[in-house]
């Protein structure tokens, strides 16, 4: 019989590299951070379906001027989103691995077919 406190799971340390699990932990602790924000989430989301420009996103979305550009400019300070002029347009196109692996997951729980099987 296990202590309540062991892992039913034995676990071997000597395999384990605690630093390379804290750096991934605060790697994981950032993109959520980011994916916190109601807004990002949609903007993600919008642009899992392809690059888009500001003004589609906007009426897509529903999201006014400024909180736009802000959101937008977070995405680009974290590096999940790159940006391309064509002319006066700006467009927007996810370039995260993490960021779109994550976005689909939530998609799949959330959106997908089965989004009320859990419930």
């Amino acid at each position: 019989m296990n202590h309540p406190d062991q892992c039913e799971i034995p676990v071997n340390k000597d395999t384990l590299d605690i630093d390379a699990m804290r750096a991934a932990a605060e790697q994981a602790r950032g993109l959520l951070k980011v994916l916190s924000n109601p807004d990002r989430l949609l903007l993600l989301c919008q642009l899992t379906q392809g690059e888009q420009c500001v003004s589609d996103l906007e009426q897509a979305l529903g999201i006014q001027q400024p909180t736009l550009s802000q959101q937008l400019g977070v995405l680009r300070d974290e590096a999940l989103v790159q940006t391309r002029r064509e002319g006066k347009q700006i467009y927007y196109s996810i370039t995260s691995r993490e960021a779109q692996a994550v976005m689909q997951v939530l998609y799949d729980l959330y959106c997908g077919a089965n989004q009320g099987a859990n419930k």
